[in-house]
């Protein structure tokens, strides 16, 4: 995602490059919810190198230097420093706490609201890297960084949105901020990023979408979003690597009313009977407790699951499958065995999917 560095002859506290002789081959500056996001280039850049060794001797007078600079008046600096603060949250823990501590947040929030598109981009990665620290998370949501990072979500780079929708996760892993983050408009986003995004964001969108889909209230915005068509293509193809998250997205939003009516109305029923008789373990399972989710109390649905040609699959289930794929087959068997019944196995209800 490195597509800036600072000029090869620039100097912290009297040390330039050519003193140093650094060998950094860390490959990601994060991860997103078990995804890696935002790889740097193979080969480290010179500023990243210049900065990671300074950071080994004085980073607390070099962390200053920089929130310095975040605040002048040259964007240049600006860009600099926030690219500085960055790298130098990319893999120590102690340095995010230090950077957030000398006051770093608040200078960082005010520049992912720049008009500079790679500012911007510099400013949601370094939040995004700060985040990873669970100590700093209350301080940058109270700093106002959701609404910020809403907007990078909406107009930013690429990178930006993909960094955005992470440090949006980031964030909603406090429960309170689940609901600020959905009332703040970030759904809608993130349901475009997992429509149109590229390999990476769909995943960071579809992690973050999984963590805010907790909430009530945000499984009714995804819905309204159109979230149901992009799952359900998703989970269709097979060689996306993304039928796993789409399917543990949708086993939460499906315990709402509208989202089993999206679900059906967007062809989802034949996805989920295929996975269920081709898909992995795995994939099997949580197709069979979502349809199950669906069934319970519709006769229509489970109607249109059993002309599917759903009982014989589910039948293989219940004898090769996981434990719960077993419970969860054969209570969805006895659902579709009976078509007539209102109640049918309502006490097989099933509760959400964890990852």
């Amino acid at each position: 995602m490195e597509s800036d560095s600072l000029s090869s002859n620039i100097s912290y506290f009297g040390r330039k490059l050519s003193d140093l002789n650094i060998n950094d081959n860390s490959a990601a500056f994060s991860d997103c919810n078990s995804d890696r996001s935002g790889e740097f280039p193979t080969t480290s850049s010179q500023s990243r190198r210049l900065l990671l060794a300074c950071a080994s001797d004085n980073s607390e007078e070099l962390i200053s230097q920089l929130i310095l600079d975040l605040q002048s008046d040259n964007i240049d600096d600006q860009k600099q420093a926030a690219m500085g603060i960055r790298l130098l949250a990319k893999n120590k823990p102690e340095n995010r706490i230090k950077i957030a501590r000398t006051g770093a947040i608040k200078p960082l929030v005010s520049i992912i609201s720049s008009n500079d598109a790679q500012l911007q981009e510099y400013g949601v990665t370094a939040i995004l890297n700060l985040s990873l620290c669970d100590e700093n998370k209350d301080l940058i949501a109270s700093s106002g960084a959701i609404n910020p990072l809403v907007r990078a979500l909406k107009l930013g780079t690429s990178t930006a949105r993909e960094n955005a929708a992470c440090a949006l996760l980031r964030l909603s892993q406090i429960e309170e901020n689940k609901i600020t983050i959905g009332r703040s408009g970030a759904i809608l986003p993130l349901v475009n990023l997992l429509e149109i995004g590229n390999f990476r964001g769909k995943k960071d969108a579809c992690t973050a979408l999984y963590s805010l889909c907790s909430v009530k209230e945000n499984k009714t915005r995804a819905v309204q979003a159109g979230i149901m068509k992009s799952l359900v293509e998703l989970m269709a193809d097979f060689g996306s690597n993304m039928v796993d998250k789409s399917a543990f997205v949708l086993s939460l939003l499906v315990s709402t009313p509208e989202a089993r009516a999206a679900l059906v109305e967007e062809g989802g029923i034949p996805v989920l009977v295929e996975l269920v008789e081709v898909g992995t373990q795995r994939q099997k399972e949580i197709a069979a407790c979502i349809l199950l989710q669906l069934c319970e109390d519709s006769l229509i649905y489970r109607t249109m699951v059993a002309r599917e040609g759903a009982i014989p699959p589910l039948v293989a289930l219940s004898q090769t499958g996981t434990s719960r794929a077993k419970q969860k087959s054969e209570a969805l068997i006895e659902v579709l065995r009976q078509p007539r019944s209102g109640n049918g196995a309502a006490s097989a209800r099933t509760s959400n999917v964890s990852v």
